[in-house]
């Protein structure tokens, strides 16, 4: 068996194993470029490593062109766009303040939180209207 030969198949199988513990589509189009060369080089005997890199460097740059052109674009929107987006989901709530908001800032406890929050002066006790999120902060308005 050729060593090159070999090495690219390694390569390819250690790229595709790197996509599988961290996943975001990077190495395995990497990993489709090293498989690529691995069957060229298998086919074609005599090719020299530098033709074997250049190789694999324009495969790799084209194959990720081609997923960020044609299936990054086609991801599936989300049927719950604010799952884990806890600050986002409280957008309209109307929630009473826990402490004063004084220069602007206070605080309201929601559900089994507390939350800072970012307004007009208010007094403990009043309802709010949450509006915005910055952050982690509530914008909220008086209710």
């Amino acid at each position: 068996m050729r060593w090159e030969v070999v090495i690219w198949a390694a390569l390819a199988v250690a790229l595709f194993a790197a996509e599988a513990l961290a996943p975001g589509a990077f190495m395995l189009w990497m990993g489709v470029a090293a498989a690529a060369v691995f069957l060229t080089v298998w086919a074609f005997e005599g090719m020299t490593v530098l033709l074997q890199v250049i190789l694999f460097v324009v495969l790799s740059f084209v194959s990720i062109q081609v997923y960020r052109t044609w299936f990054r674009k086609r991801d599936r929107q989300s049927e719950q766009p604010l799952l884990n987006r806890r600050a986002e989901q409280l957008v309209g709530r109307v929630v009473v303040l826990e402490q004063a908001i004084a220069d602007g800032i206070g605080r309201a406890k929601i559900d089994d939180a507390f939350w800072v929050v970012a307004g007009p002066d208010l007094p403990s006790g009043s309802r709010v209207r949450v509006v915005a999120v910055d952050g982690m902060t509530l914008k909220v308005q008086q209710a």
